[in-house]
């Protein structure tokens, strides 16, 4: 148990957690959404610090980061937990563990002897180092739950050189994204959805304030890349994919658009995977109006390859998680010499 450092006092022992966009009042004793951020005789207290469900070593491109440090590993850790309660959740054991505190009355401390181990920030760094990896991701479930967790972290990575990625459902607050300057680089956020119907069914969540995340993290120069997943008859129609591009191309056609097919989990068992189909037409609809666009979860070469949007010329051939540099020299088109917006060092 941590003390934490995103909350406000409201009244006697009541307190307000302002990590994320939730912003959940704590009475003594209870804990938030999320389940992992508790108060504690009017304190708030971070109870995942150090302690990790998820560890492993990654190509960059599963996260999806595509125009982040290509090619490279990363460290990815996760704890149990979340702000979301998505229906399709791929880590629903570890992300939603917590619900068995309140609805099972399991303790806390078996929750988590069932999930996690210790590794404390220092550990995190010592692997990194160890094994030659230039980046940490923070991801598996929602970062910002266990927000002083991943910032004490970075702070260690950015005095060794080793870069910082939160892979986000973007429900992160203003405070803690301006308390991560200079240390967050990179971050992917799921765009679930294009309605608030789809946000508060199927995640329990709003999709307002995830388009705000996703202006905010842009202006603030972090570099962003977007993951939406196309569930059949729920989030895959033509205007609703539309509606989505248009968006992102508002904020900036250059932001990378990763279209990801579902594969039944969770409480979406009874779903039927994304035809390909559904896939291809989406990435039409997006190359009408963003530069890169990428098809993601299934084996699809030609639309996982970064082609130079000025003159088309291929840069990075990806099959599955492997990539190789065919065209792009000191982060421009080896063609045509255009900027290929992205960090690539």
């Amino acid at each position: 148990m941590h003390k934490a450092t995103l909350f406000e006092n409201v009244e006697g022992e009541t307190i307000r957690c302002v990590a994320c966009n939730n912003f959940c009042i704590i009475k003594n004793k209870d804990s938030g959404i999320c389940g992992v951020r508790k108060n504690v005789g009017g304190q708030l207290y971070l109870m995942v610090y150090g302690q990790a469900a998820a560890v492993n070593i990654d190509p960059m491109e599963k996260k999806p980061l595509y125009h982040f440090l290509p090619g490279e590993k990363i460290l990815t850790i996760g704890t149990i937990g979340c702000n979301f309660g998505c229906s399709f959740c791929q880590n629903w054991s570890i992300s939603q563990a917590t619900k068995d505190v309140k609805l099972r009355k399991i303790p806390f401390d078996a929750i988590f002897k069932e999930h996690g181990y210790d590794l404390p920030p220092k550990e995190v760094i010592k692997i990194c180092l160890r094994d030659g990896i230039k980046a940490v991701a923070f991801s598996y479930n929602e970062p910002v739950i266990f927000f002083e967790y991943a910032f004490d972290i970075m702070k260690l990575a950015k005095k060794h050189g080793i870069k910082s990625v939160f892979v986000s459902n973007g429900y992160e607050s203003e405070q803690a994204l301006d308390k991560m300057k200079g240390y967050l680089d990179a971050m992917n956020i799921d765009l679930k959805a294009f309605t608030e119907k789809f946000y508060m069914k199927v995640c329990h969540a709003r999709l307002a304030p995830v388009l705000e995340t996703i202006k905010k993290v842009h202006a603030r120069g972090i570099w962003l890349e977007i993951t939406t997943l196309l569930i059949p008859g729920e989030n895959d129609s033509p205007e609703e994919i539309e509606r989505i591009v248009n968006f992102i191309a508002g904020v900036d056609r250059n932001i990378p658009w990763h279209i990801s097919a579902f594969h039944p989990d969770y409480k979406m068992l009874g779903k039927q995977s994304t035809p390909h189909a559904t896939l291809i037409n989406a990435y039409e609809l997006g190359k009408k109006k963003l530069n890169y666009v990428y098809v993601g979860n299934v084996v699809d070469h030609k639309r996982s390859t970064t082609y130079c949007s000025t003159c088309g010329e291929k840069i990075i051939e990806r099959r599955n998680y492997h990539m190789v540099m065919v065209g792009l020299k000191e982060g421009k088109c080896g063609k045509c010499g255009e900027k290929v917006p992205g960090i690539f060092a």
